[in-house]
């Protein structure tokens, strides 16, 4: 059974940080483009960076550039997510998933584009 299990949420001021973690079990996804995205409450869930399977490719919606970074550890089965200089804008619940295509170099964005998710891991920042 494929499961991802988000942690690393909490509260935390603005300016501060917090590094999230996808652990995911049941299958490798060593060969399959990773994402993190996240839900405000009211609000459609937005993309937030992705990273090819090899780890080498990253990218980021253009309101995260520059404070968070992604990263993945294929042995592990691992899946990061470091977010620093954390503004009240950026509260949500933050989930990661599997692209649905081995090896895809294409840049993935829209929900629909990945399949596995995981219950998702609350981040409010306070103002």
């Amino acid at each position: 059974q494929v499961q991802l299990v988000e942690s690393g949420g909490g509260l935390v001021q603005a300016g501060g940080s917090l590094r999230l973690s996808c652990a995911a079990s049941g299958r490798s996804f060593s060969t399959y483009a990773m994402g993190w995205f996240r839900q405000a409450p009211g609000k459609e869930r937005e993309f937030v960076a992705r990273i090819s399977w090899s780890g080498g490719d990253t990218y980021y919606t253009d309101s995260v550039k520059g404070r968070f970074t992604i990263s993945r550890d294929n042995a592990k089965n691992m899946v990061y997510l470091q977010m620093n200089s954390l503004k009240p804008e950026d509260t949500a619940v933050y989930y990661c998933a599997v692209d649905r295509a081995r090896f895809r170099g294409s840049i993935t964005r829209r929900p629909d584009e990945y399949n596995y998710w995981g219950q998702g891991t609350q981040v409010t920042v306070s103002s």
